[in-house]
């Protein structure tokens, strides 16, 4: 692995780590809760349809909204950064 694959590799994993809480935001899920109008906002809803009124625990929703209220888990900054760090190896073959 060269300099430059390897430097694609890391930063992209750490972009996408750094990024992740940015891109919760923009989208709708904020630390006090889904913004009024926001794609989150349009997600909840249709998955209250889905569910007779209510957002399943543990559904997608849920779990984005728990990331943009108290940010992201162990685990989901792991699978965050794994992405990161594909796109950046595939960046770097690119190039």
């Amino acid at each position: 692995m060269g300099l430059l694959t390897a430097a694609l590799v890391v930063g992209g994993a750490a972009g996408a780590v750094v990024a992740a809480p940015f891109a919760l935001t923009a989208v709708g899920f904020t630390t006090i809760g889904i913004t009024a109008g926001s794609y989150a906002a349009a997600w909840m809803s249709a998955a209250a349809v889905a569910n007779a009124g209510a957002v399943a625990g543990g559904s997608a929703v849920a779990g984005l909204q728990a990331a943009g209220a108290v940010g992201l888990p162990a685990v989901a900054s792991a699978g965050v950064a794994g992405v990161g760090a594909t796109i950046g190896l595939i960046t770097a073959i690119l190039i």
